[in-house]
Formats: C-alpha cells, structure tokens, sequence
C-alpha cells in the first residue's frame, strides 16, 4: 500500500489515480502499448499492483480511461487557448499546432489500433470523446467561412481530411532535432491553412477572400 500523503482519503484516491494514469502515459511514450503490463505500470507509479486494480479491472479500462482523461484535458487548454484569438485561420493554425504536439506526445495507437484492442463499447466511448475535437475543428472552420477567411465547402469532409493530415504529421514528426520539428510543423500548419482555402497578405497575415 503506497503511504497516505494526501489531505483525506478522496485526496488520496485522486492522486494514485493520477500517478497510475501518469506512468502509464509515459511508459506508453517510451515502450508502446504492445507487451505493457499493470504490474509495469503499478512498478513506474510507485504504487502496489493491487491499488491499480483497485481502480481499474484490466489494461482496456486503463487505456480508455487514459485516452478519455487525456482528450479532456487537451480540449479543456485547447478551448482556453482558441478563446485568446480573433482570427478564425489565426485559430485554425493554433488547432493544428496544438493536435500535431499532443498526438506525438501522448503516443496513443491510431484508430485501426484501438479498434483492435478495445471492445466494441469502450472504443464507441472513446471515439464519442474523441468527436467532440472534430466538432470543435468544424466549428473554427464555419467561423472561417462565415468571416470571409475560407470559402464556402463540405466542413465535414475537410475536416476529416485535416485530421487524416495530422495524424500523418505527429507520425513523421517524432524524429529530427528541435529546429527539424519546428519547421516541419510549421510546414504542416500553413500546408492545412492553405488547403482549407486561406489567403495571406505581404506580410504573411490572414486575408479576407475577395
């Protein structure tokens, strides 16, 4: 049992629960999913293994419930964010920064991958999560069009297409130096900008379409 450090009992909970959730994303980023066990994760958290299983059943509970604590927490800053820009192509640049670092960060498998490993219940939770970034990226982009920024289109489609686009970026963008993965990121944002139907001026500011 790891030692009680936390004001009360509810506080304590919380926190195994977010040191489990913590060194499974890390080991996650460092081994991959293939072959991690709860007893590697219970090792890395720094707690015992039946205090993992005390919150989780088995490693499809602790994956969605990483995958599902992660998108949360990513939507919440990402929405924080997206609130300090006027610009709809200035925020659209902003989203696509934003997905291409979490999705090499977080090291999460690709869909087809999930599918394979969750049940058919817990991958329709995590993929009803997982919608509410696509809503938001549709949302930018008919605030976009409704501002003049991006001409008129199948928001839908485009934005699958723009998600299909990053996740081929973060995949690529694991390897190079700082100055490599900057510049490729930056390539990535202004590639989906211009896809989208943006415009820049002289001076590299979004223009409205004539």
């Amino acid at each position: 049992m790891p030692r009680i450090t936390a004001a009360s009992n509810a506080a304590q909970r919380a926190e195994t629960r977010r040191r489990v959730l913590t060194a499974f994303g890390e080991l996650l980023f460092t081994h991959g999913l293939p072959g991690l066990t709860m007893t590697d994760v219970a090792r890395h958290a720094g707690v015992g293994r039946t205090a993992v299983y005390n919150y989780y059943a088995d490693m499809e509970q602790l994956l969605i419930a990483y995958a599902l604590d992660e998108t949360e927490r990513f939507l919440g800053d990402l929405r924080e964010s997206l609130a300090t820009l006027q610009n709809p192509v200035d925020r659209l640049a902003l989203y696509v920064r934003a997905q291409v670092e979490d999705l090499s960060r977080r090291h999460l498998p690709p869909g087809p991958a999930m599918a394979a490993v969750l049940s058919p219940a817990s991958f329709a939770k995590l993929a009803d999560h997982v919608g509410e970034l696509n809503l938001l990226l549709q949302d930018l982009l008919r605030d976009g069009i409704a501002a003049g920024y991006l001409p008129p289109t199948d928001v839908g489609q485009l934005a699958r297409l723009i998600h299909g686009t990053l996740s081929s970026s973060a995949a690529r963008g694991n390897t190079g130096n700082g100055t490599e993965l900057d510049a490729r990121l930056a390539q990535t944002v202004r590639f989906i900008q211009l896809g989208a139907g943006a415009r820049f001026d002289d001076d590299g500011r979004p223009a409205r379409l004539a």
